[in-house]
């Protein structure tokens, strides 16, 4: 089972092995060190806590494990994704279901009209974890390759999002996840 949740101080040691070099190579940033890593614990629960809240940063969980980090910013002209796995965790699915989990947010709670995501032309498996959770490609931007998805019409279901519900989250729930 994958669960989103707010990250927690504990959540610190993880990150490193998530912002790793391997994992931060088409990110245009170093590997995270300890002192970013208790900073970004506790921007990320500052965020949490601001209304109106403008950034999610969620740990992407299976089995008690924290493997990764799915965002979703809103502060930009149009909502965005991103998202990073430490590589042990590459090829197994939980990118593309916590992209979906934060989707059901996106377009569930917060009825977002649209969500945008890019990635490195290098790093083809994170433009696979978009195609699969839905998005659909858009070009490139700033040396960037592009992708936009609006939510399905009640009308028409859409097949990529059997497994997870949009509306499968509350406002009052501080985890979520998927069976």
């Amino acid at each position: 089972m994958i669960e989103l949740r707010e990250l927690v101080p504990g959540d610190a040691d993880a990150l490193l092995r998530i912002y790793s070099a391997e994992a931060t190579k088409y990110l245009g940033r170093a590997p995270m060190d300890a002192a970013e890593a208790r900073f970004y614990t506790r921007t990320a629960a500052a965020s949490a806590a601001s209304t109106p809240r403008t950034l999610y940063t969620l740990g992407l969980v299976a089995a008690g494990d924290l493997l990764g980090i799915v965002k979703l910013h809103l502060e930009r002209p149009v909502a965005a994704i991103s998202y990073i796995l430490r590589p042990d965790a590459w090829g197994q699915g939980h990118a593309t279901e916590g992209v979906r989990r934060v989707l059901a947010l996106a377009f569930g709670h917060l009825g977002l009209p649209e969500v945008r995501a890019k990635h490195h032309p290098h790093n083809p498996a994170s433009g696979r974890v978009l195609v699969k959770a839905g998005f659909t490609p858009t070009g490139e931007h700033t040396g960037f390759l592009t992708y936009t998805i609006r939510p399905p019409s009640a009308a028409s279901p859409s097949p990529h999002n059997r497994s997870t519900p949009w509306n499968a989250l509350s406002s009052s729930s501080p985890c979520w996840s998927t069976p």
